[in-house]
């Protein structure tokens, strides 16, 4: 099988503009975008959906001045008494719109008072029962992700979280969303030659390989892991910086790969104290740098870089990265 030939790669050359096509409605999320009084949300998601909400937290308090509290489902249903969420605002993402936790947990909170809104991935509306149980939707777009692993629907779901802070506060420049539409396009149009160079054979070889990031880009770790786990079976996990040196990087050895995912040109201190422990170590490990593009929007370049990294290893393989045994688009787990 050859790159162009998987649907996880056609997702991938639809991101720049799927992109676009969200910017040109951005408008609309005056309406959905709901927060409390208090500049404050809740966030549920699950999977990459939970990744994402994870960059919604960083992106939303560091630019926008919005708290965000994480939601863990099983709390919630589990409840013995009801909680108190009269008035509050919360987001739940869902890619395909169907995690039955998810939409379950929805149902109960917006039960006990809560004000809620779905970000989804699914534009039809009998199919998606989280939207139909939420006060308010914001469809990511109306192409259906088709792959087992969610390539698009993730960066889309980035995206709405950096045009969210934009309509509450206007923390951006307008051409930092022009300008990663086009480096986007560009990216994706532009052949890949990661699979040729000499660090691909000790990822391929590598007992366990590590995605380490800070702040938003702590999220593209964490899902990048993910996605290397689902398509090309590796032993992969995702870090913070700080996370990464109370313990884990302990576990890894020569025979291991990290990768240091760096928001710009040079590494910050943070990273470059992990660097220093891996070279103590003789881990290998890359650096994945943006030279173009501002952060935080880079970190959907990075993303791509990534995914399309995760599609080659999977081929290499051997394996099919669109329909990875032992996994199903919707992971049934309520």
């Amino acid at each position: 099988m050859k790159t162009e030939d998987t649907l996880t790669y056609c997702d991938i050359r639809e991101i720049p503009e799927l992109l676009r096509l969200f910017s040109e409605r951005a408008r609309g999320l005056k309406k959905t975008a709901l927060k409390n009084k208090n500049n404050s949300v809740y966030l549920v998601g699950r999977g990459s959906s939970g990744n994402a909400t994870l960059f919604a937290k960083y992106i939303w308090e560091v630019y926008a001045g919005v708290i965000t509290n994480f939601i863990h489902p099983h709390s919630i249903l589990e409840a013995e008494k009801p909680l108190n969420f009269k008035g509050q605002a919360v987001w739940a993402f869902s890619q395909s719109g169907k995690s039955g936790d998810i939409v379950a947990c929805l149902k109960l909170l917006k039960k006990w008072g809560a004000r809620t809104v779905a970000v989804t991935n699914e534009p039809s509306f009998a199919e998606n029962p989280l939207a139909r149980a939420a006060h308010a939707g914001i469809l990511l777009s109306s192409s259906k992700e088709l792959p087992v692993a969610a390539t698009k629907s993730f960066i889309l779901q980035l995206w709405a979280v950096l045009w969210t802070a934009q309509i509450w506060c206007g923390c951006f420049r307008k051409s930092d969303f022009s300008e990663t539409v086009e480096l986007a396009r560009r990216l994706v149009s532009a052949p890949f030659e990661e699979a040729a160079r000499p660090f691909f054979k000790k990822v391929k070889a590598a007992r366990m390989i590590g995605f380490v990031g800070r702040g938003p880009y702590n999220a593209v770790a964490e899902d990048a892991a993910l996605k290397f786990r689902e398509m090309s079976r590796s032993h992969a996990l995702g870090y913070s910086a700080a996370e990464f040196l109370h313990g884990p990087v302990g576990a890894y050895s020569a025979s291991d790969f990290i990768f240091l995912l760096s928001p710009g040109g040079k590494l910050p201190k943070d990273l470059m104290k992990v660097e220093k422990a891996l070279k103590e170590r003789g881990t290998p490990y890359r650096v994945v740098t943006q030279k173009k593009g501002r952060f935080p929007f880079n970190c959907l370049l990075t993303d791509i870089k990534l995914k399309l990294l995760a599609l080659n290893l999977a081929l290499s393989r051997g394996l099919n990265p669109d329909n990875p045994k032992g996994l199903k688009k919707v992971t049934r787990t309520f």
